[in-house]
C-alpha cells in the first residue's frame, strides 16, 4: 500500500487493489478514517471513522485540502485518473 503523505505522525495510503471513488486511508495512533477526495475541486469528506477524536478528523481533514492536488495525482497514477 503506498503511503502517500505524512504528517502529524499519520499515514495516507492508497491500495492499489481498491475501488472508487477516489480516497485515502488514514492510519496512525491505532485509528483509521477514510476520506473521499472529490478530485480534483474537493474537499476531502470524511466516509469513516474507527477512533479518532473530532478534532483530529477536522485537523486531517485540513491536511488533506491542503494536499488535494498531490492525492489526487497519487490516485490518478495508480488508479487511473479519478
Amino acid at each position: 500500500m503506498p503511503t502517500v503523505l505524512r504528517f502529524n505522525g499519520l499515514r495516507a495510503v492508497i491500495y492499489p487493489n481498491d475501488h472508487r471513488p477516489a480516497h485515502l486511508h488514514v492510519i496512525g495512533n491505532g485509528c483509521e478514517a477514510v476520506f473521499n477526495l472529490h478530485c480534483p475541486q474537493g474537499p476531502p469528506e470524511l466516509r469513516e471513522n474507527y477512533g479518532f477524536s473530532q478534532k483530529d478528523l477536522a485537523g486531517i481533514q485540513a491536511k488533506l485540502a491542503e494536499a488535494l492536488l498531490v492525492a489526487c495525482n497519487e490516485w490518478g497514477a495508480i488508479h487511473g485518473q479519478p
